[in-house]
């Protein structure tokens, strides 16, 4: 245990063995001190990040009819919608009332709407929002464009930028663990589709996120192999590119989903488990700066454990969201509330933008 520490404190790159005795047999408080060590080594200074940014779903028609999803509808459903560009308006009008910029801009996967809706939709929202930036879609999305228009990742990829996409989320990850994927997505990308779209995207430079979705089905052996896919996806991004800029872990929310109904899965994670979570993440995750604890889902009470167990950042005010929420999660908090935790655990806040800059408040 004390050379697993070790090395780890170098900042070496774990075996996944080694990953897996630290995250099974460590206690909880020394995993904590070593994640709070290599926080301070990575993201050096008192602060904590925070952003104000808004989540608008493009349509809630998709294929994939995940296990874990209570959102998305058929195709013909009666409920069934495309947002509209006055909506659009009207949706930013009010994120940029509040101070925010970022749109987080996400499917479902319709099968009706193919690369020309989304190159449209991207041009016209930034014609008429010049400073709006766009964090949108995800590896589902670009693989389901490229088997649409059969093309290229990288074809889609470098369309969707020219249209207007800053960034790309880390959406869709679940565990890149195949033998999960196949229960809980499995008409979505499969793990190395996820990946290669992430690895396309960092030689283009182009800002990425990733998340990970456990407390279903996965084992603890596929948590640790999701997070040294990862690790080695980042490995191989061109020397000063962007790659990865956060991880995101965050607990399946169980309430009504198909994973609940059909097979009795139910999340039984507590906050000691998302604490655990957040530790061996940076841990594990020695060349992500940044990770984020999911607040939306889990709780104050996490997040300020959180921020001392390796987390260096809170995630969004998130004026808008709908997928999580549709399976239970119910957290939602303002500006001055985000703020207030920050600064009840001891840290300073730092308003950033997706690239995690500072930005002015």
């Amino acid at each position: 245990m004390d050379t697993i520490t070790e090395k780890a404190l170098r900042l070496e790159p774990l075996l996944h063995e080694e990953a897996l005795i630290l995250y099974t047999e460590s206690p909880l408080s020394e995993l904590i001190a070593l994640a709070n060590l290599l926080r301070e080594r990575q993201v050096p200074g008192n602060q904590a990040g925070w952003m104000i940014d808004r989540n608008v779903n493009i349509t809630n028609v998709c294929f994939s009819q995940c296990t874990f999803c209570n959102f998305c509808r058929r195709p013909g459903a009666i409920d069934a919608y495309i947002t509209g560009i006055d909506e659009y308006r009207q949706k930013i009008g009010e994120l940029f009332e509040k101070g925010g910029r970022q749109l987080l801009l996400q499917g479902g996967m319709h099968p009706s709407l193919g690369l020309k809706y989304y190159t449209g939709l991207f041009r016209q929202l930034k014609s008429e929002f010049p400073e709006l930036l766009l964090h949108a879609l995800g590896p589902p999305e670009v693989v389901h464009l490229a088997r649409q228009e059969k093309k290229s990742f990288r074809y889609i990829l470098e369309e969707l930028v020219k249209s207007g996409l800053d960034s790309l989320p880390g959406a869709g990850a679940e565990i890149l663990v195949d033998r999960v994927r196949k229960i809980v997505s499995p008409a979505k990308a499969t793990t190395e589709e996820w990946l290669e779209v992430m690895r396309v995207a960092h030689i283009m430079n182009l800002p990425t996120s990733a998340t990970m979705m456990y407390g279903h089905i996965e084992s603890v052996e596929e948590r640790i192999d999701h997070l040294i896919r990862l690790r080695d996806l980042q490995d191989q991004k061109p020397e000063g590119h962007y790659g990865f800029i956060t991880f995101i872990p965050w607990p399946f929310q169980d309430k009504g989903t198909v994973l609940l109904r059909k097979y009795g899965v139910r999340n039984t994670t507590g906050i000691s488990d998302h604490i655990r979570i957040i530790a061996i993440s940076r841990i594990v995750l020695n060349n992500i700066k940044n990770i984020q604890s999911s607040i939306l889902t889990t709780g104050k009470d996490a997040a300020l454990m959180t921020l001392h167990a390796g987390a260096n950042d809170l995630g969004s005010v998130m004026i808008e969201e709908n997928v999580v929420s549709a399976a239970g999660s119910s957290n939602m908090f303002n500006a001055a509330d985000l703020k207030a935790i920050i600064k009840e655990a001891g840290f300073n806040p730092v308003l950033r933008n997706q690239k995690y800059e500072p930005v002015e408040e």
